[in-house]
């Protein structure tokens, strides 16, 4: 729990009073030059001295920590205290201590683990210095592969030009090499006499967590300099390839980006963590109502009955009167009645989420050996959610698509190329630099190059110049891109293979081998590619002197900044790229433009005020690009291919079956999105239509939206089968008015409608129409737009949402939805840091949801019921006891019993349920996606499950407290003495308590390991070796104030009255349970019981299971046509192979009802609907959905 740099150092040049330099922000202009920001960071939450007093404290603002805090205070008090001090500070205290042990580990996880040692300088020489002690103004000195201490202005380095190069993998994921720069003023104080007379001043913007943006000014001699992003290394990265550079502190330590952007991370709750605390304080009120009554009864007892007992019976010192003592009474029932409030239930649930989070990251099916990449669990608190998820937010590229980009086809000047085929690849042996691993294959594209034609030249030409690549040459022809984006890369790497060659760069220059010729042109300005502008632009001089300005950028963009001039060409152009869209290929337009000498040189000095004035510099900078932009000479298009990933069709459609809505947010256009949903199943030839809004105005959306809501309404309308459609619209949530439509329909919608659609007059009307869609696509979406589009589905249909995505761009949509999946692609890892679960490949999608979170929702279930009922059969015992006691406050069990029965005798065996158990393995819960549904409509544990569990614990309680007191009344022991004494009761009932309840569980238990036979046998085991040791001659001697009744169990347990006493407890509380259970088996099975016994009958017959062919019932469905799969599932659960595309292998058809009904008539076909089993309840779907949202 130590500092953050504590034993780190760096080389800091310490100036004396702060000559060397100031540092004023924007924000506060004498902040940082009067106090010194100090690079102190702290990232853990404790240290030895604060853990303790902080923890306990951060615990106790638990509810339910500080309830039993109030009773142990009680229990201090002899007049209402009945039990000892530690029977409720042992379970306490073990609880405290476990999430303390939890909470220490976490933060000594969660503590920057920074490499050690960078270097710190005096006012003319070097010394080194511990991080923890550098300030703003200090000047550091980095040398190769050390890790930046601060956020630094790059004043020198040892590259000419001030260059530097950098990784920037811990901001942002991305492991290439990018390229920062020292403004020229200062590139050429490179030893520290110069440095020593460094005296500018820095103003700049205050902090913030915009890592690609950085405004700031340099004064120094009586001049200013602008400062950006390029010439700032931020605190995280690493200098490579550098040996040595000197950098000035802006900010340091919690003012850094890399900290900005460490902040507090909205915490999420599952709905089951809501419906518990809602429960806890139900349950809270039902105790309070007993102790009430339990109360008034001692007050009329001691007011009718207890007054006659005076003389030898007393009332305590300080009771004068039967209401006093009833109030007295109250508190001594709250205390005896308290563990109905469980004490470990929070801890109990936080050890279960953890192990299922290991069993995550220890599944070997979503390792991406490839990468070397297991699936990890970064939170334990959702696992599960993952059981309950009903709408998936996926991004397209890197996430669908394996963001491996491969240059497929191209346009230029009209004319497109990679459409005629050979079956060889083009042979590129003429270029000593081409690279190997590229293959086109048209032929006539190399021939135009050949040819000399002058527009394809200056295609590539373009490409091999508009860029931010860096290349590295580790031997002479062996070239090495370091490209920000895979489509860069591709791009440089197509025209590098055509004959144009980026050799090298520097600040100024830019190097092309042409066709084996080599030219260097001076590079004049970079204006930079952003989620705004959609574009990128070179301003390059040519040998010869001609300056032009190359650009590329999407077709939306583009298009329209073209000159007149060139409409015949853009209508060739633009159907080629509808073409290539329509194929799934992602396009890019190339432009270019001369510019005159004169007209640069205005424009050039505009554009340095603009980058050095202190406010609105972006606005000025986005002006000035749009200005120049503008009357561009159309060139051409290229074309380039991301494959989808392996599995991806299959595990959607499979999710599909599970009632799963997919939309895809994406940033492509139209074509290539609408493409890609056909590639992956999204999207169907079977589907009754697609609709398509393209709006441009509100009216226009409106209208679409409107126009395709009567379309689905008019096809209902005209399916007679049963259904009216005033039956569908009875629900009273205007978002689900669509939800019982008949058909299958698809929506997608451009980022320039969504727009419109997501304004607050408009959103419910969208959500409307999307959520009566099987799929939806939107396309052009904004980083923004897509946490909102969740964000929408989250207000109004309460329902779990999933977002999954690879990149930067994610962030938000991730950080928006319940559940955040980041997949670990070639877009760095920023999305993989901001979210809940991660892996490498989409198609482990499928398992994380149906195996991992469909187990996890269903093992918390059976314990939460499981744990809710052990504790009232424990509890209510004390309170019919109470009426045969005076309502004296007497407990049933002795005190050790009360103490031990949670965390020793029935802990354990429910841990292991709620740990390893699982209704039907793994392979079935893949094949049959409908065993998902529960958890989507939270049938396993909500309200009504609960008031079950509490109803089958009272009953359990009355049996177990009136059956011994009924036999105990006249029975006798063998020698013919009196059986019923308070000793021998306790025993009974308690011993018929740990053997009832241990039998329940393992009814429960419906996945038996070794696990659950040690922890179920070994506490009954446990509970007698306590029983007879509490009752033993030998605890006598050593403690006898404390355990008086010497064998008491052992007389007992040897009469068989007893024994007969606890067997028939047993069979008349256990008996109902296991007659409804079969009788719901055999007249109403759910489906995972259906799956179990088909399973365990075929591996009755012969060591293996039977054919499914044999089970079937008249065919409806067939495996192998997995993309048109409906809900005719619903009526006959086929299992899904469609990893194996199994033809051979026939579904299984069974005719049954789903688990809690059908969802809704809008997954099942209409045709088929009254012919289901249980299809009156298809006319009232609402009614179906219990708890949707518990809290």
């Amino acid at each position: 729990m130590a500092q953050d740099g504590t034993a780190r150092h760096c080389t800091a040049l310490h100036c004396s009073a702060w000559h060397c330099s100031a540092l004023h922000t924007t924000h506060d202009p004498l902040s940082c030059a009067v106090h010194p920001q100090s690079n102190c960071i702290k990232t853990s939450k404790y240290n030895i001295i604060t853990f303790l007093p902080v923890n306990l404290f951060e615990q106790f603002q638990e509810v339910a920590n500080t309830y039993f805090l109030f009773l142990l205070i009680l229990q201090l008090i002899p007049q209402i205290s009945s039990l000892s001090w530690f029977t409720t500070i042992v379970p306490l205290v073990l609880v405290l201590t476990i999430t303390a042990v939890k909470d220490a580990t976490d933060d000594y996880v969660k503590r920057c683990q920074l490499p050690p040692n960078s270097t710190a300088l005096s006012l003319c020489s070097l010394r080194q210095e511990q991080w923890m002690n550098v300030r703003v103004g200090d000047i550091i000195k980095l040398e190769n592969n050390q890790f930046v201490a601060a956020d630094l202005l790059l004043l020198s380095s040892s590259e000419p030009h001030g260059l530097c190069y950098i990784e920037t993998a811990e901001l942002d994921g991305e492991t290439n090499m990018k390229v920062r720069q020292a403004i020229p003023v200062t590139s050429e104080l490179g030893d520290t006499s110069k440095l020593a007379g460094f005296d500018g001043e820095v103003i700049c913007e205050p902090p913030n967590n915009k890592l690609d943006k950085f405004g700031g000014t340099l004064y120094w001699k009586e001049n200013k300099y602008p400062l950006s992003n390029q010439n700032m290394l931020l605190r995280g990265c690493v200098l490579r390839n550098t040996e040595w550079c000197f950098g000035l502190v802006i900010f340091a330590g919690p003012d850094t980006k890399l900290m900005q952007n460490s902040g507090r991370t909205k915490f999420k709750r599952t709905s089951i963590d809501r419906l518990m605390n809602t429960l806890v304080l139900w349950i809270f009120g039902f105790l309070v109502c007993m102790g009430v009554i339990l109360a008034i009864g001692n007050a009329i007892w001691e007011h009718e009955v207890g007054v006659c007992f005076q003389i030898y019976l007393p009332w305590d010192e300080g009771v004068h009167s039967a209401f006093f003592s009833g109030f007295l009474s109250f508190w001594s029932y709250i205390i005896i009645l308290n563990t109905v409030v469980p004490i470990s239930l929070y801890v109990s649930v936080e050890v279960i989420r953890l192990g299922h989070s290991y069993f995550i990251n220890w599944d070997k099916k979503m390792y991406c050996a490839k990468r070397r990449t297991p699936a990890e669990a970064r939170t334990t608190t959702l696992n599960e959610e993952l059981g309950q998820v009903e709408y998936i937010f996926s991004d397209k590229t890197g996430t669908l698509t394996q963001n491996i980009m491969v240059f497929s086809k191209c346009s230029v000047n009209g004319h497109s190329y990679g459409e005629h085929k050979r079956p060889e690849p083009v042979d590129f042996s003429f270029n000593p630099l081409a690279d190997p691993r590229f293959q086109f294959w048209d032929p006539s594209l190399l021939e135009a190059i050949k040819l000399g034609d002058p527009h394809v030249h200056e295609f590539f030409r373009l490409l091999s110049l508009c860029h931010t690549v860096m290349s590295e040459e580790k031997s002479e022809g062996e070239l090495y891109y370091k490209a920000q984006s895979p489509d860069e890369g591709a791009l440089v790497t197509a025209a590098r293979n055509f004959g144009f060659v980026f050799r090298s760069r520097t600040p100024k220059t830019i190097t092309v081998h042409e066709l084996g010729r080599a030219i260097t042109y001076q590079l004049l300005a970079i204006l930079d590619f952003n989620n705004i502008r959609k574009r990128m632009s070179v301003i390059v001089r040519s040998p010869e002197g001609k300056i032009r300005l190359y650009c590329k950028g999407a077709d939306t963009i583009l298009l329209e900044r073209l000159h007149p001039v060139n409409q015949d060409l853009t209508n060739v152009t633009t159907d080629h790229l509808n073409e290539y869209a329509g194929e799934g290929l992602r396009t890019l337009v190339l432009a270019y433009k001369d510019l005159e000498e004169s007209y640069y040189e205005e424009w050039s000095e505009r554009l340095r005020r603009a980058s050095s004035a202190p406010e609105a510099r972006e606005d000025r900078l986005a002006q000035l690009y749009d200005e120049v932009e503008h009357d561009m000479m159309l060139l051409g298009a290229t074309a380039i291919e991301d494959k989808l990933q392996q599995g991806v069709p299959e595990t959607i459609a499979i999710l599909t079956l599970a009632n799963i809505k997919i939309w895809v947010l994406t940033g492509d256009k139209q074509e290539t999105a609408v493409n890609i949903g056909y590639s992956c199943k999204m999207l169907t030839d079977d589907m009754t239509e697609v609709f398509v809004v393209t709006g441009h105005t509100v009216l226009e959306v409106r209208e679409e939206l409107r126009k395709a809501r009567e379309k689905m309404m008019d096809a209902s309308r005209s399916i007679s089968n049963g259904f009216s459609y005033q039956e569908k619209l009875s629900s009273s949530k205007l978002t689900s008015v669509l939800e019982a439509i008949a058909g299958e329909y698809a929506l997608v919608i451009n980022g320039h409608s969504l727009a419109h659609a997501l304004e607050a007059d408009m959103e419910v009307e969208f959500l409307e129409t999307a959520c009566a869609c099987k799929a939806v696509i939107c396309c052009r979406v904004t980083p923004l737009q897509k946490a909102q589009v969740v964000e929408l589905v989250k207000k109004y249909k309460k329902a779990v949402t999933l977002a999954i995505g690879d990149g930067a761009n994610d962030v938000s949509m991730i950080k928006t939805a319940h559940i955040g999946v980041g997949i670990s692609g070639q877009e760095g890892i920023q999305a993989v840091l901001a979210s809940d679960y991660s892996f490498s490949q989409f198609k482990f999608l499928q398992r994380l949801l149906l195996v991992h979170g469909r187990w996890s929702y269903l093992r918390m279930c059976k314990f939460l019921c499981y744990f809710f009922y052990k504790n009232f059969a424990f509890t209510m015992v004390h309170f019919w006891f109470g009426f045969f006691c005076g309502f004296s406050a007497q407990t049933v069990y002795d005190q050790y019993f009360i103490t031990l029965y949670n965390i020793v005798y029935t802990s354990l065996p429910v841990l292991a349920m709620g740990v390893f158990d699982q209704d039907v393995p793994e392979q079935r819960s893949m094949e049959y996606p409908k065993l998902y549904e529960p958890g989507q409509l939270n049938l396993l544990f909500n309200k009504r499950e609960f008031f079950i569990c509490i109803a089958q614990g009272i009953y359990t309680s009355v049996l177990m407290f009136f059956i011994p007191y009924g036999v105990f009344a006249d029975a006798t022991r063998d020698d013919g003495a009196q059986l019923a004494d308070y000793q021998s009761f306790a025993v009974t009932v308690a011993t018929s308590l740990v053997i009832v309840v241990s039998v329940q569980i393992g009814l429960d238990t419906g996945f038996w390991t070794a696990i659950n036979h040690f922890f179920i046998w070994g506490s009954l085991a446990t509970y007698f070796a306590i029983l007879f040791a509490m009752h033993s001659d030998g605890l006598f001697q050593m403690f006898p104030n404390q355990f008086r009744f010497v064998g008491n169990a052992q007389n007992t347990l040897a009469q068989p009255t007893v024994w007969l006493t606890i067997a028939l407890t047993t069979v008349v509380c256990i008996m109902p349970v296991v007659a409804f259970r079969f009788l719901k088996l055999d007249l109403k099975p759910e489906l995972s019981d259906t799956v179990r016994a088909r399973g365990r009958r075929g591996w009755a017959r012969g060591g293996r299971p039977l054919p499914w062919g044999s089970l079937t019932h008249p065919p409806v469905l067939s495996s192998g046509a997995l993309h048109s799969a409906r809900a005719e599932e619903a009526e006959d659960p086929a299992p899904v192979h469609a990893a194996r595309g199994a033809r051979g292998l026939p579904p299984l058809r069974l005719r049954l009802l789903p688990p809690g009904g059908l969802r809704g008539a809008h997954h099942v076909r209409q045709e088929h609907a009254a012919q289901l089993p249980g299809a009156l309840q298809l006319q009232r779907p609402a009614q179906r959905r219990l708890d949707r949202d518990p809290a």
